[in-house]
């Protein structure tokens, strides 16, 4: 029995419209307005990137003892591989990617994957159970059939909490080779909120963005940026765009407990930037929102272990096993905070 786009709609988390093109189903995490904004800054690959489904995943109870997956990656942007997790009862079962033939012994980002059409059966087992499949971070997914046993039922999981989320890459979940081992993901778990996701890899601090509000009031947000404006800005550009990001977030959502986290130690801290020392974002940020009441700032630095082997790049982006460690010790802090 294929799953109408009504039901479909029905048992998605993290969404916030849906768009049906040639019978193909693309759940969006940004709203028309939030994604035309990207468009008209003329960064082709932040607007690309508003096209992955980070995030988003469908959640559901079902007697059923069979999944059948059927998408489509109609292009990739600057990671092309990518993986749709399938969890019975809060344990993978099984998912379909485009990496299973690949040496993963080194640098696995910078490799082409095979996109396109992708199908896979999933044997879910007896009796009633808890299904969730995870769609991917890191490329756009068009769902073309998602079936189920005949005269099976498929009832959505509701939770009653949200949390809004806004980061770079690492926040987007670069570079998990699972999207349910995104950190993010993680504390989404811990803290049974739906994760909504405005994370865009190579993101800097947006001012514009947080003064488009979504239709929702999120119980949680979490914000983390910082290392790229370290990368590519300078101290005084970031000082104008950090504080009036954080104004403007603020004014969106008054009532809203926000997290603001520091950026992760990176291996090419010590490299001269024109910003100056990567050390001084995290004083900087603070001393942005020194003055808003509903924010609590938490320092990253350490939050992953200082070794290459804890990377996908080497250097940068955490590879699923960094994750484990980004997304416990974030939720200590969290915890401690609410």
């Amino acid at each position: 029995m294929k799953l109408t786009r009504e039901k479909l709609i029905e048992l998605s988390h993290g969404a916030v419209r849906v768009v049906e093109e040639h019978g193909k189903i693309s759940f969006c995490r940004f709203t028309e307005e939030q994604q035309l904004l990207y468009k008209n800054t003329g960064n082709e690959s932040f607007y690309l990137k508003t096209f992955t489904p980070a995030g988003v995943r469908l959640v559901f109870r079902t007697n059923s003892t069979s999944l059948l997956l059927k998408v489509n990656i109609p292009f990739a942007t600057t990671r092309s591989y990518f993986s749709i997790d399938v969890y019975v009862n809060g344990e993978m079962t099984g998912c379909v990617n485009n990496y299973a033939d690949f040496d993963f012994s080194g640098d696995y980002t910078k490799i082409s994957y095979p996109i396109g059409r992708f199908e896979k059966s999933f044997e879910l087992g007896d009796g009633i159970k808890n299904v969730t499949v995870f769609l991917p971070w890191s490329v756009p997914t068009e769902i073309e059939e998602i079936s189920i046993d005949d005269e099976a039922f498929a009832e959505p999981v509701v939770r009653n909490k949200k949390m809004l989320v806004f980061g770079d890459s690492i926040t987007q979940g670069y570079d998990a080779l699972h999207p349910s081992n995104r950190y993010i993901t993680k504390i989404a778990d811990l803290l049974c909120a739906e994760e909504y996701s405005k994370a865009i890899g190579g993101e800097k601090f947006f001012p514009p963005l947080a003064e488009l509000k979504d239709s929702f009031k999120p119980d949680y947000i979490l914000v983390s940026y910082g290392s790229n404006d370290w990368f590519r800005s300078d101290v005084e550009t970031f000082k104008v765009k950090c504080k009036g990001f954080f104004e403007n977030l603020a004014k969106s959502y008054p009532d809203t407990k926000i997290f603001a986290v520091t950026p992760l130690w990176r291996k090419d801290m010590s490299e001269e930037k024109k910003f100056g020392d990567f050390k001084m974002v995290d004083p900087l940020i603070r001393n942005a929102v020194k003055d808003i009441e509903n924010i609590s700032v938490i320092k990253g630095f350490d939050f992953v272990p200082k070794e290459e082997k804890y990377f996908a790049d080497l250097k940068l982006h955490p590879n699923d096993e960094g994750f484990e460690y980004y997304a416990e010790n974030l939720y200590k802090e969290i915890k401690e905070m609410i």
